[in-house]
């Protein structure tokens, strides 16, 4: 036995009840993780108001984490007992400190990253590389706008996108904001509440705009993202902190230059082995290689999840949060 976050309905952060969990034994194709880190995520936020409503309740939530094999169920042959592992997306479960998982959403990690490391980036940076490399192919010399800068994803995709040889335009809340993205990779962070965001990037750009606009935030944004954009540009709609976007007459897309929009997931991209195995790679690579860093800023004991939910919808985080054990 041990313990779990799970909720039994929806709601505010109090919903999050610390109760006794079993996760019992794996079953066939399933492995059995003992978590040393656990991801802390605005999905997580989503599932627990009800936003992303889940299958069924009461449930454990949570869809990021590290950790070691304990036990192996049937059919399992490519992995073993004490290898270090991590995972990010569905089936949510991750608020706790074991928990059965289907060993086919889970990769070994490599020696140059460690379990709170990866329990700090696997689905932030996971999103971060479909972002730059699935919505729209990143290059050098392109102009990119990320909301967010500061956040889990923002952070990275500031980084990585430096790394392509891209130049990189960032929404922040604060001075504090935008002094830590401007060092990681942010060229002209944006301080939205007091500049407006179309006006500066288009300023930034000489009135072209920029190549792709990547927004979380949703309802307060969506719109003047859409203007912030060059004709042919594409928009990349993948989260709604705010709330979500208003139904859209597509006419818009015409009228500011025959634009694309699309709304992915991580989950569409990483459902192939295959990709999940691309996706990870990659991410790896480029932190083992240095040229994105893993800043574990926030840390919570997992008892503290109600702590953990209210100070990141207060936007006080910055990086990447880990929930611990």
């Amino acid at each position: 036995m041990g313990i779990a976050i799970r909720i039994h309905e929806t709601g505010a952060p109090e919903v999050l009840r610390v109760e006794q969990h079993d996760p019992g034994q794996p079953g066939t194709g399933e492995v059995l993780i003992r978590h040393e880190a656990i991801g802390l995520n605005y999905i997580d936020v989503y599932h627990r108001s009800g936003l992303y409503p889940l299958s069924e309740l009461p449930a454990v939530i949570g869809m990021e984490g590290a950790g070691v094999v304990e036990s192996i169920g049937s059919g399992v042959t490519d992995l073993n007992l004490g290898d270090r592992v991590a995972y990010a997306g569905l089936p949510p479960g991750a608020y706790a400190e074991r928990r059965c998982i289907p060993a086919h959403r889970v990769v070994k990690l490599p020696k140059g990253i460690s379990t709170a490391q990866a329990a700090a980036i696997m689905l932030k940076g996971m999103t971060a590389r479909y972002l730059l490399f699935g919505c729209y192919p990143v290059k050098i010399g392109d102009t990119i706008l990320i909301h967010a800068a500061a956040g889990g994803v923002g952070s990275l995709v500031c980084q990585w996108a430096h790394h392509l040889g891209a130049t990189v335009i960032g929404t922040v809340g604060s001075e504090a904001k935008a002094a830590y993205v401007s060092e990681r990779g942010c060229d002209h962070p944006v301080l939205y509440q007091k500049e407006d965001f179309v006006e500066k990037v288009m300023a930034l750009t000489s009135g072209k705009g920029v190549d792709v606009v990547y927004d979380s935030v949703g309802q307060a944004t969506f719109e003047r993202s859409l203007r912030c954009l060059r004709p042919l540009g594409t928009m990349v709609s993948f989260g709604q902190s705010s709330g979500p976007v208003a139904p859209l007459d597509l006419g818009k897309l015409a009228a500011y230059g025959s634009l694309f929009l699309t709304r992915p997931t991580l989950m569409t991209y990483t459902a192939r082995r295959e990709d999940l195995l691309v996706h990870a790679e990659d991410l790896f690579d480029v932190v083992i290689k240095g040229a994105v860093r893993v800043e574990i800023n926030q840390e919570f004991a997992l008892k503290d999840a109600v702590r953990a939910h209210q100070v990141l919808e207060s936007r006080g985080t910055m990086g990447s949060s880990l929930l611990l054990p």
